[in-house]
């Protein structure tokens, strides 16, 4: 519920009350002395149920309010019975959950940026704490780098202000997501450029190989639902009052960890890899921004002339067109990257189901399979299949070339030409394994296929 003051020009004041009587709304008139530009002025205070601060204020609008002020309040309970026929009628059949007004919807959406010195200063932490993260492969310090990330405000009042045809909190919203996203860029490349020289890199071994930090520099179309849903949760979040702490999660979740494997993959000279983070912290902007634009449309914020009739439905459906376009030229190296991951888990079970047939013939029976991995390569982002690697183990000295020739060419006649690399884990006698249950023995490496 909403406790609204509304103050009244003279010359507007009988318009305004006769729209209020039209809506069976109760009302006190005070006549008041202000402060304000308007001379001879009543306030109004009146209650309202949360659906019908929209549509009254709506009315009013029409009725030639342009002129005053209005403060809406949160009010916590209402006993009249006048007000109960109110709410019955706004309740929309018997549905009685909150919508906030456009009105305040553009109020919640300012007070969730916070001033721009805070917000460079709790990003740069965020970016800092988000690069130890993924250079410790440590989720749980890479989601506090989420939590202290103030992205929700910044990543909602761009389309708030689109649909409702506030400028100012447009560009606000725009100018803050570009900033934030730069910041915490740069200040990971710092940070991963001196973690770099203090001898961090791991010894030739490539740093993506670290988990928190491969699934971002080459992303698939899944990575574009984590950002879709939260353009639509956060939006859900202002407009029906859920948690907006755990929204604003979701969003740095999407924002954060990208941006921050941008500047340590750039930092450790991997420009590939740093295009392919890049790219997904682009398209999940462009998601998130998609998604609050399409919610706030769907659930009935269109432009209709708030208190100043301004063209914003014409330029609501052209950020919506310009954000859908752009969404699906970035999100087609992303459709490419899973579609490789579909013929890499295909190629895979063909391999499992190539090596265990192999290992059934009679003159194999004292081998075992220890494992199949199908082996991408270093091009990032968008790689390819380099090889297959199957790993046998057992107590013969020597690679099997026949053994190898067979796994070859059970995958090549049912997955097409492709590197096959036989692995013989070789120990001194059958079942020798050490303390810990690995074999014992030496690796003897056959390839058994060159792919032409």
């Amino acid at each position: 519920m909403r406790y609204l003051e509304i103050t009244v020009p003279a010359d507007r004041r009988r318009a305004i009350l006769d729209v209020l009587d039209e809506e069976g709304i109760e009302y006190v008139v005070t006549e008041e002395v202000t402060a304000s530009a308007v001379d001879d002025a009543a306030v109004v205070r009146l209650p309202l149920p949360t659906r019908a601060v929209e549509p009254v204020l709506d009315r009013l609008a029409d009725a030639g309010l342009e002129a005053g002020r209005v403060v809406v309040i949160d009010a916590q309970t209402v006993v009249s019975s006048e007000f109960d026929d109110l709410l019955e009628r706004y309740s929309r059949g018997g549905t009685r959950g909150p919508r906030t007004s456009r009105q305040v919807l553009r109020t919640k959406a300012d007070e969730f940026t916070p001033s721009l010195s805070v917000y460079l200063v709790m990003l740069l932490i965020s970016a800092v704490v988000a690069t130890a993260g993924l250079l410790a492969d440590s989720p749980a310090v890479v989601v506090g780098s989420m939590v202290i990330a103030p992205l929700l405000g910044p990543a909602l009042a761009a389309s708030v202000g689109i649909v409702t045809g506030d400028d100012d909190l447009r560009s606000t919203g725009f100018r803050y997501q570009t900033l934030g996203v730069a910041i915490v860029i740069l200040a990971s490349i710092g940070l991963a450029t001196l973690a770099r020289l203090g001898g961090l890199e791991p010894g030739g071994v490539d740093i993506v190989v670290v988990a928190e930090l491969e699934e971002r520099v080459s992303p698939n179309l899944l990575s574009i639902a984590v950002a879709l849903g939260a353009g639509v949760a956060g939006i859900l979040s202002l407009t029906r009052g859920f948690s907006e702490a755990i929204v604003g999660v979701m969003i740095a979740a999407a924002l954060i960890p990208p941006a921050a494997a941008v500047g340590i993959t750039a930092a450790w000279g991997m420009y590939g890899a740093a295009v392919g983070a890049l790219v997904l912290v682009v398209v999940n902007v462009l998601s998130i921004n998609l998604a609050a634009l399409v919610t706030l449309w769907v659930a009935g914020y269109r432009p209709q002339g708030l208190f100043d009739v301004s063209p914003t439905r014409k330029r609501t459906a052209t950020y919506g067109v310009v954000f859908g376009v752009a969404l699906l030229v970035l999100a087609a190296p992303l459709a490419g990257i899973t579609l490789l991951e579909f013929q890499a888990t295909q190629l895979k079970s063909s391999a499992d189901e190539a090596v265990a047939d192999a290992l059934e013939e009679p003159e194999h029976a004292d081998l075992e399979e220890e494992s199949v991995e199908v082996v991408l390569d270093d091009d990032y982002p968008v790689r390819s299949i380099d090889r297959v690697v199957v790993a046998v183990r057992g107590p013969d000295p020597g690679p099997d070339p026949e053994l190898s020739d067979r796994i070859y060419e059970r995958i090549v006649e049912s997955e097409g030409p492709v590197v096959v690399e036989v692995r013989y884990l070789v120990g001194e006698q059958r079942g020798q394994r050490d303390t810990s249950g690995d074999w014992i023995g030496k690796l003897i490496v056959h390839t058994a296929g060159d792919g032409r």
